[in-house]
């Protein structure tokens, strides 16, 4: 009777000596492959080779006005009982009085359009609706009970619509059996407590409890509108199902379903299978989504308490099992993935002899930052699929992965609470989520214009699969295997917290990259990668990716002019063999606040990252596989305040394109969590005062204060008087830290370790792999190099004189 959607958790598998030779000749076979061209089904991605063009929208201001009419009878709520038939229930048969409603073996037939209240209380019976005329038809629950054994309460056969009004004051309930009785084998309907083939609108302010014993609770095959009303539901399946539209003025709806809570269904018409929701209470507990619309789902505002799938604490875990690279693994190698774009920390690695790599090369890190000798773990991450295969070649666009694997895969439930088809929208609200699956998810576009957010996720806590727009409002992701993910995400305005075991922030989706046979553009597809297969996270694909209702505002993205100034250099790696270049995903940050505690990457993006202003607050990863700052293009700082924090294997700083001057720094040992890094300029002025929440090795900052040829003090520890949020101190004076180093800028990325300034190293990766430290040749796509040079450098002297902290 379930027909939900599947998800393929996949268990990464794989041999590191087979995977090295499947990826040297893959490497191979792609540096002659011809290139092939492929589109996505909706037209919004077209690939040919490994150019992406992307045209999506980046802000939607669809409200439920411009989705939802409403009708006279929609609303209407009054009834004379001179004017309306009435209906007093007992038992097993009731008592009609008026015209258009009849009475036969325990059912009551209503068989005109009008008015019918109904009263009392049916214990084995049915209301049936079959109105010839297409007429409106009037049900007034004035204090009744109705339940059938072995089909639906109440049944709308026929009927131009539907208007279920509970009257004030009253209690209602409606129930059915949990086996039904069908006129034939051929025959599936009715299959809920309420099921309705015409339009259905609830009003009232009165309370009805519906229990759907057999499989859903209220089902209309056309419209359903809640305008207001106390709304009780427990279903075996499915709550609340509207075909053609869930919408929803006001009321308080609560659902216990064991499938979805509320949902929409028409796949075959994009203007409709829609949920929109004005306002109203919602408390949902389901086993499956929450609210899932198979088209746009349009939230204006409300409260909303979800629980899908018993919480996120019963997400499946993300198995990590695979190759740390070897030959030519994760990060670069012997092909690696492309010239470096971003910079690493200044260390050299010396030149390997005979393709051995250097004594002095670090060991690879777990995923619990610890030395391995030879295994790095590829994330895996469990995705929607309608259909189920068993064994596929996958590459992972994520930091951590970027290594073929061979996958298997079991099937598990859709179980996100908010979930779109196309467009999802809000608009305000307030929401308290803990899903077991991700907690906001479109297969199109996400808009947060405003609203309260307090969400704990099982997987991504806001996950586009094309842009993701971030406007307004407050949201806390607490717990989430990566907070925010889509193919373009913007941070525009609003306040923005996310703690992530893996990625804080991931830019990547809908690539597609060339094989040694053929180009596949996938709805989640790789950037570094032989197959367009793509294990992290693969779209939905059980919902109809239809075209985007009310969106405004388009973005048209290629590769970038500033990536492709050296077409060569973009497509080979340092000292290997010829890598790819970097993917079309973008992260804008243009206002707001973003605070990021990330097990994995804190800011990462398969093509580049732009900031033009906000404040963006960064606690990275421990273990040197992952950075705070990952992208694969560039990362172009021209207002806005940064501060990102980490470990130093995989560290990133900003472009040399940037207009804003950064700072880079890379201490000598890791640095204990909450150990003050202080930076001021030769006037005493305060640039950062920051206590890191982790351990941390590097740091980087970028502030509109900052000098293209300024001088520079770092200290570490000491204390400070200021004020301080999510670590980062404003007003106030920094005084007793130990000073580090001295310096002088003069480029606008630089450098530092406690020698001085110096400059970042050309390339990493190789041997070894992974995303770690690897041996010579390759690295990730990152195309920066610093240019500043030595020029003061002093170190382990106690700072004694106070500085005031200015905000900055």
């Amino acid at each position: 009777m379930k027909k939900k959607n599947s998800q393929k958790r996949k268990n990464m598998i794989t041999g590191s000596k087979l995977w090295s030779i499947a990826m040297i000749t893959s490497l191979l076979a792609a540096c002659s492959a011809p290139a092939t061209t492929s589109s996505t089904a909706n037209a919004a991605v077209s690939t040919t080779g490994t150019t992406k063009i992307v045209s999506v929208s980046e802000s939607t201001s669809v409200k439920y006005a411009d989705l939802v009419s409403l009708e006279a009878d929609d609303t209407n709520v009054s009834w004379t009982e001179a004017d309306s038939t009435m209906i007093k229930l007992s038992g097993t048969t009731a008592t009609v009085t008026g015209s258009g409603a009849k009475v036969s073996s325990g059912s009551v037939t209503i068989s005109e359009a009008g008015t019918y209240v109904l009263s009392g209380k049916l214990t084995d019976g049915q209301i049936v609706v079959n109105v010839a005329d297409k007429g409106v038809v009037h049900l007034v629950l004035n204090g009744a009970a109705i339940h059938d054994n072995d089909s639906a309460g109440i049944y709308i056969q026929k009927a131009g619509k539907a208007v279920i009004t509970l009257e004030k004051g009253t209690q209602n309930a409606v129930s059915d059996g949990k086996a039904y009785v069908y006129a034939d084998s051929s025959t599936d309907e009715p299959d809920a407590a309420i099921f309705s083939k015409a339009d259905l609108t609830f009003n009232g302010a009165g309370q009805l409890t519906v229990t759907g014993n057999y499989n859903e609770g209220i089902t209309s095959k056309d419209d359903l509108k809640i305008i207001s009303g106390s709304i009780n539901v427990k279903a075996a399946d499915d709550g609340i199902k509207g075909k053609d539209m869930v919408a929803i003025q006001a009321g308080i709806i609560t659902v216990d379903a064991a499938g979805d809570g509320i949902k929409s269904t028409n796949d075959t018409d994009t203007s409709k299978g829609f949920v929109a929701i004005a306002d109203g209470t919602f408390n949902i507990q389901s086993g499956s989504d929450g609210i899932q619309a198979e088209t746009t789902l349009v939230t204006d505002g409300g409260t909303y308490n979800i629980v899908t799938a018993g919480g996120s604490a019963n997400a499946p875990a993300k198995v990590e099992e695979g190759p740390s690279g070897g030959f030519g693994g994760g990060s670069g190698g012997f092909g690696g993935d492309g010239a470096i774009n971003g910079g690493t920390p200044p260390t050299d690695m010396g030149t390997p002899p005979d393709g051995e790599p250097p004594a002095d090369m670090p060991a690879m890190p777990t995923s619990n930052g610890n030395a391995s000798s030879g295994t790095t773990t590829n994330s895996t991450k469990v995705a929607n699929s309608s259909t189920t295969s068993t064994t596929t070649v996958s590459s992972d666009s994520n930091a951590d992965a970027d290594n073929a694997t061979t996958t298997t895969e079991e099937e598990s439930t859709s179980a996100k609470a908010l979930k779109a088809g196309a467009d999802l929208t809000v608009n305000g609200g307030t929401y308290t989520i803990d899903s077991m699956d991700d907690s906001l998810h479109s297969n199109s576009n996400v808009t947060v214009n405003d609203g309260t957010f307090n969400i704990q996720s099982g997987d991504d806590g806001i996950h586009a699969d094309q842009a993701l727009s971030i406007n307004g409002g407050t949201i806390k992701i607490a717990k989430s295997y990566e907070g925010l993910e889509g193919a373009i995400i913007t941070l525009n305005d609003g306040d923005v917290d996310v703690t992530a075991s893996d990625d804080g922030v991931n830019a990547a989706g809908d690539e597609a990259t060339t094989s040694s046979t053929t180009a596949t553009t996938t709805g989640k597809a790789t950037n570094n990668s032989s197959s367009a297969i793509d294990t992290n996270k693969s779209a939905d694909t059980d919902t109809n990716s239809a075209n985007s209702t009310g969106t405004t505002g388009t973005t048209s993205m290629s590769d970038h002019s500033a990536q492709d100034t050296d077409a060569s250099q973009q497509n080979r790696g340092p000292g290997g063999m010829p890598g790819e270049s970097s993917g079309n995903s973008e992260l804008h940050i243009n206002g707001g606040t973003l605070t990021v505690n990330a097990g994995g990457d804190g800011l990462d993006a398969n093509g580049s990252i732009t900031m033009t202003g906000g404040t963006v607050i960064v606690n990275g990863p421990t273990n040197n596989g992952n950075g705070a700052l990952d992208y694969d293009g560039t990362f172009e700082i021209s207002g806005g305040y940064l501060v990102a924090v980490g470990s130093s294997g995989m560290a990133q700083g900003t472009s040399d394109a940037s207009t804003q001057n950064t700072i880079v720094m890379t201490f000598p040992e890791t640095q204990k969590a909450g150990t003050l890094v202080h930076v001021q300029d030769s006037k005493g002025n305060n640039i950062l005062t920051f206590a890191p929440a982790k351990d941390y090795q590097s740091v980087v900052v970028s502030s509109p204060d900052l000098a293209k040829d300024g001088s520079y003090v770092i200290l570490s520890g000491g204390t400070s008087t200021g004020k301080a949020v999510d670590g980062l101190y404003t007003g106030g004076t920094y005084s007793g830290g130990t000073q580090i180093v001295a310096f002088q800028s003069t480029s606008n990325v630089t450098w530092v370790n406690e020698s001085g300034v110096t400059t970042a190293r050309s390339g990493m990766g190789g041997f070894g792999g992974g995303n770690g430290q690897g041996g010579f040749g390759g690295g990730r796509n990152r195309s920066q190099s610093s240019t500043s040079t030595d020029t003061t450098g002093t170190t382990s002297t106690t700072g004694t004189t106070g500085t005031t902290d200015s905000a900055k």
